[in-house]
C-alpha cells in the first residue's frame, strides 16, 4: 500500500507530539473508517491525495476475527489493534459507540505504543467531517 497525505490547512488535533520533528502524528493520518459495534463499517474518510479504501477491508475482516475470537474463547475487553503494513499502519480503537480505525503512514520516528493508541482513542469523528483535508468517501 502506497499512500501520500497533503499539507494539512487546519490542524488535528496534535495531542500528544511523537516526533522530534515539527511534523505531529495527525499531519500522518491518511484515511479514516468508522465501524459500529458489530463491526460493521459506517463511515469512510479520505484525503485528496488518497482515495483508497482497500484497507478498510482488513479492519472489518480483523473486527470480525476479534468478535469471533472473544465469543469463542470467552474474553473480554477489546480495546485496540494496530495493523502494520510496509508503507502505512492501522490503528484500530474501541470509543464508547464505535471504532475508530485511522490509516497513518509509517516512519520510523512515530513508535506505534501506548501513547498512540490513547491518541486514537481521545480522537473526535467529528473533527474529520469538518476537516478540509479529509472528505468522505
Amino acid at each position: 500500500m502506497s499512500l501520500t497525505s497533503s499539507a494539512v490547512d487546519s490542524p488535528l488535533p496534535t495531542h500528544p507530539p511523537v516526533s522530534d520533528s515539527n511534523t505531529d502524528l495527525a499531519d500522518r493520518v491518511i484515511g479514516a473508517a468508522i465501524f459500529d459495534l458489530n463491526g460493521l463499517p459506517k463511515e469512510y474518510f479520505v484525503t485528496n491525495d488518497n482515495n483508497n479504501i482497500s484497507w478498510v477491508q482488513t479492519i472489518f475482516q480483523a473486527l470480525g476475527l476479534q468478535s469471533l475470537l472473544m465469543s469463542s474463547l470467552k474474553l473480554e475487553g477489546f480495546h485496540h489493534a494496530i495493523i502494520r503494513g510496509q508503507d502505512c499502519n492501522a490503528v484500530i480503537v474501541k470509543q464508547r459507540n464505535y471504532y475508530v480505525a485511522l490509516l497513518i503512514r509509517s516512519t520510523d520516528d512515530i513508535p506505534l505504543s501506548h501513547t498512540l493508541v490513547n491518541w486514537v482513542h481521545d480522537f473526535e469523528v467529528d473533527t474529520l467531517r469538518n476537516h478540509p483535508r479529509f472528505r468522505v468517501a
